[in-house]
């Protein structure tokens, strides 16, 4: 009896030494992550969007949700860090730009208000905690990452950036009027529907 115990022991000690020294020898040396992506481009529009000026912005998220009782089993929080680049301008797609030859002028206008144009945004992850019947859905993300974004074009608003974007528009048609003052001819811009001629 004590012989038959030793020969099952051996053969199974040889199967799954067998098994081991076989995945050993033939597993991959280093996993290769698989990827696929579908990239459809649905649609595109002519845009002139006049670019003058650039903000970087930081800022500090703190996200949380709050069950009241049992907190530990049901609340979460994230810690985010945004770092944003803010571009501001003008979109120039209702822009006319009418000449009169006779009195050699161009008039260009309505010009519009200058407005944020694109939030380039990146979002990292601190202190991220979940209770044992918690978890952070893809919509939660999705919702930080909309939240995360708001305030920075909020911030961008507040801050000097727009006023910065007008200041440089009037350098940009400064150029312009030079360039047609030396042909011969004037530049109006017509501002908030007033007619001006520019600035020099």
């Amino acid at each position: 009896m004590l012989k038959r115990i030793l020969i099952i022991l051996a053969v199974v000690l040889a199967f799954v030494s067998g098994g081991w020294l076989a995945y050993r020898f033939f597993a991959p040396k280093e996993t290769k992550p698989r990827e696929s992506a579908t990239v459809l481009l649905e649609k595109i529009r002519t845009v002139v969007k006049l670019t003058t000026v650039e903000g970087e912005f930081s800022e500090i998220y703190n996200y949380s949700e709050y069950s009241g009782y049992f907190t530990w089993l049901w609340d979460k929080k994230v810690l985010v860090r945004v770092n944003a680049v803010v571009s501001a301008g003008y979109d120039l797609g209702n822009l006319k730009i009418e000449t009169d030859s006779v009195a050699r002028v161009l008039r260009i206008g309505p010009l519009p208000e200058p407005q944020i144009l694109s939030i380039d945004h990146s979002l990292d992850y601190y202190d991220l905690s979940t209770g044992v019947f918690s978890d952070f859905s893809p919509e939660d993300y999705t919702r930080i990452n909309q939240r995360a974004k708001d305030l920075i074009r909020e911030a961008a608003l507040q801050s000097t950036l727009l006023a910065s974007a007008r200041e440089q528009s009037d350098k940009v048609f400064e150029i312009v009027r030079f360039m047609a003052e030396s042909t011969g001819w004037n530049v109006e811009i017509i501002r908030a529907g007033k007619p001006g001629a520019m600035p020099r």
